[in-house]
């Protein structure tokens, strides 16, 4: 649906279908533990279709957005989209990607919210979106430890309220578009700092003993 959306210029569309990817992502993992499917369905991988839909929603998806909405130069269009398919490629195939812990290790692949906040919050330009998707391709690489909302134990409540916060001012702003309400940026942009912040400060926190 996401891509009809896109294939149409509904581009709010596009984002209200992704928010659902992202709530369904969140909660999958829940119920398939609730329902024992690794005991009920044993020949069945859950991980793998996972990775499968993730790749599609959070990188294809959004790399084909970026290409449509004309987010950046035609010279530099193709090279932008190769950075955001083949870091996501590549960070999904790296081994500890999710520590015990449940940290993501380098940025995690999110490039729906990367082109969110490009086109809906700031209203980027083009040579603004190249370089951010430059810094977010090599921002997968750097070992920094991002929260996993839904799994991380420590600070989970603080968590969830941030994401709330977040994905709940993207939500009532996409809602609403064109229109435009500040403060359901500002919940947008409060949302991310917070775990940008959170995974500096965690990143280099000592070890408990």
């Amino acid at each position: 649906m996401a891509i009809i959306a896109i294939d149409q210029e509904a581009f709010r569309t596009c984002f209200l279908w992704l928010i659902v990817c992202f709530v369904i992502d969140s909660l999958d993992g829940t119920f398939a533990r609730m329902a024992k499917v690794e005991e009920v369905l044993p020949g069945m991988d859950g991980k793998t279709i996972d990775f499968v839909i993730d790749f599609a929603s959070y990188a294809l998806i959004p790399a084909y957005f970026f290409y449509k909405a004309d987010m950046a130069s035609p010279k530099m269009m193709m090279p932008a989209l190769a950075i955001i398919l083949l870091s996501s490629a590549l960070y999904y195939g790296k081994k500890g990607m999710v520590e015990d812990e449940q940290y993501f290790i380098g940025f995690p692949v999110l490039w729906n919210f990367v082109i969110f906040y490009q086109y809906f919050i700031f209203h980027n330009n083009q040579t603004l979106n190249i370089v951010s998707v430059i810094f977010f391709g090599i921002l997968h690489f750097v070992p920094l430890k991002f929260a996993y909302p839904s799994r991380t134990k420590r600070f989970f409540w603080l968590h969830l309220v941030f994401s709330l916060l977040g994905v709940g001012g993207a939500l009532y702003g996409l809602i609403q578009y064109p229109d435009y309400h500040p403060w359901t940026d500002i919940c947008a942009i409060v949302g991310a700092v917070y775990f940008s912040l959170f995974a500096i400060a965690d990143t280099f926190r000592k070890p408990t003993t």
